[in-house]
């Protein structure tokens, strides 16, 4: 299945959360959550009666706006899933802990991105060194003591010095360390359920690919 090309407000729109996919912009007044209540709804023409939704809409809703928020398509979604499985302890908090330990989504969390679409955009040019070598593939799976550090050449890059301004009053999550001095990151430990702010009901997505 393509990647999704559209506009991005129409996903969150879908949603019915920010998803936070357009970076800065979904935390001013020109996102399309907040310009208007008629706007607020699902994409479309407005309808006075919707249906209820059925249990199985409920888990696909679910699993569609994780899938989106970390920009993934569904042959991948699932293969992290199928992995998540077959490790112990909860198969939802697994789910998570393998999404978030991608190398595109620290590179979003440690504040080098304003959002994950430009950070694995910004990992696949080859902007990042993982423990001194490069790695150009945003789906590099992170451990514990991993280091992430910006190449010497990328450091005078306008979009990383305007990408780490507007990330200084975004908490970094406590399985990271970012030491921007030096533009590097630290992975800590891996991350626990309470670590994420994902806003998301994972459980829903395990019953989803469970029937």
């Amino acid at each position: 299945m393509a990647r999704y090309n559209g506009p991005l407000c129409r996903l969150c729109r879908r949603e019915g959360n920010k998803l936070l996919l357009k970076g800065t912009r979904c935390y001013t007044g020109k996102c399309a959550m907040e310009r208007s209540e008629n706007r607020s709804g699902p994409p479309g023409p407005p309808s006075r009666s919707r249906k209820k939704i059925s249990q199985y809409g409920i888990q696909l809703r679910e699993k569609q706006k994780l899938k989106r928020i970390y920009r993934l398509q569904e042959r991948q979604f699932r293969r992290y899933f199928h992995i998540a499985e077959q490790q112990k302890g909860i198969t939802g908090e697994n789910f998570l802990g393998l999404l978030e330990c991608r190398l595109d989504n620290a590179v979003y969390r440690l504040g080098f991105a304003s959002s994950r679409n430009q950070a694995r955009q910004m990992v696949s040019h080859g902007h990042f060194l993982v423990n001194g070598r490069k790695v150009n593939i945003p789906s590099y799976l992170l451990r514990p003591v991993d280091e992430i550090v910006l190449k010497e050449n990328s450091r005078e890059n306008p979009l990383f010095k305007q990408s780490l301004a507007s990330a200084a009053g975004r908490a970094i999550p406590q399985w990271l360390k970012m030491d921007a001095d030096n533009f590097k990151g630290t992975v800590l430990s891996r991350p626990s359920r309470e670590e994420i702010d994902t806003q998301v009901k994972e459980e829903l997505i395990v019953e989803f690919y469970s029937r």
